[in-house]
């Protein structure tokens, strides 16, 4: 028997129909990839546009964000960012205003450190502080402990305590230089009836000036602080009170061992922008004396604002400015560095 010649394109010791299925399989499985790689480039092709699709829409979204803020961002910037920049820059310059500006180092701070009146200022910015910030805060608390026993009035009380917080700082200031007048002031008589023979001039007498002036800041900044301890005394729950009633707590143990530490969030806030806020003092010493507040009355911002806008010497008075600034950031990272040993936060 003899062999069948190889044709040409036939596969060796296979039969024809054979090698035609085989064919046709490498041909169906070479269509299968190629389906698969046109899928996967659809599908890469869709997800690429769904990212750019979800692109498109975060930056649209951005920019009407961006767009809202707008207003405040520029406010920000021009009044807050942009006047400390050219604060900081002022600071090392000799500036009168008007002319030239002119570099020179470290000479304005000399000049603030040299000054005997200047530390003067500053002392009595520290002992303003120093008796403001307690009392007021003292103050605030034992007010806001009794309103919240004062029932369905508690809102009237709460509303005249907070109005002369609203009340235009130079408006109190007026009504307390009539006050504080020894002549004529009502204060003087009642004190005069209550058997003090000799009043003092609350506003020439060194003694007396800063405490006068720690006067009116607490009676005008007492609202604000009874407001807020008031909203932090309302989340105590009373569930503690109750406990602690059945275990026999007293009333003292009670504050000192749940009320004060669960608004402690509340005393650290306040804490901060009191003292912020106290050395800042200013609208009531320029309203009693105007430019001629005497040495014992003024302080680091009356200094800052003779200085600079009277004296026209803003290099100086960036100096200053700049030196507040520092100690009351220093001030404020001592607080927040200090609140971990006391502060409690509850969840």
């Amino acid at each position: 028997m003899t062999e069948r010649p190889q044709a040409d394109g036939e596969v060796v010791g296979v039969q024809p129909a054979a090698a035609d299925a085989v064919t046709e399989t490498l041909a169906v499985a070479n269509k299968a990839k190629a389906d698969l790689k046109l899928q996967q480039r659809v599908e890469q092709t869709a997800g690429e546009t769904h990212r750019r699709a979800l692109r498109k829409r975060r930056m649209r979204d951005n920019l009407h964000g961006y767009a809202f803020m707008a207003p405040q961002l520029v406010g920000l910037l021009a009044f807050m960012i942009g006047p400390l920049v050219f604060a900081i820059i002022l600071a090392f310059m000799k500036w009168d205003g008007f002319g030239n500006r002119t570099f020179i180092g470290f000479g304005n701070f000399e000049t603030v450190f040299q000054n005997e009146q200047y530390r003067k200022s500053a002392l009595n910015t520290l002992w303003f502080t120093a008796l403001q910030v307690p009392s007021l805060m003292v103050s605030a608390f034992l007010f806001a402990l009794l309103l919240q026993r004062t029932g369905p009035m508690k809102n009237v009380y709460r509303t005249a305590f907070f109005a002369p917080q609203v009340t235009a700082t130079v408006a109190v200031s007026v009504v307390w230089l009539w006050l504080l007048n020894p002549e004529i002031s009502p204060l003087t008589a009642g004190l005069r009836k209550l058997g003090w023979a000799a009043p003092p001039d609350w506003l020439n007498d060194p003694t007396f000036v800063i405490p006068a002036v720690v006067l009116v800041s607490v009676w005008q900044g007492l609202g604000y602080q009874v407001v807020m301890f008031m909203a932090g005394l309302e989340n105590v729950p009373s569930s503690m009170y109750e406990a602690a009633s059945i275990d026999g707590a007293s009333e003292v143990q009670k504050m000192f061992r749940i009320t004060l530490p669960l608004i402690s969030p509340t005393i650290l806030f306040l804490s901060i922008t009191s003292i912020i806020g106290s050395f800042q003092v200013f609208d009531y010493i320029y309203v009693f004396f105007d430019t001629t507040a005497p040495a014992y009355g003024r302080t680091i911002v009356y200094e800052i604002v003779q200085v600079a806008f009277r004296e026209f010497n803003f290099g100086v008075g960036a100096a200053l400015a700049l030196l507040l600034f520092i100690a009351l950031l220093l001030l404020t990272g001592l607080q927040l560095i200090a609140q971990k040993k006391w502060v409690f936060y509850t969840e």
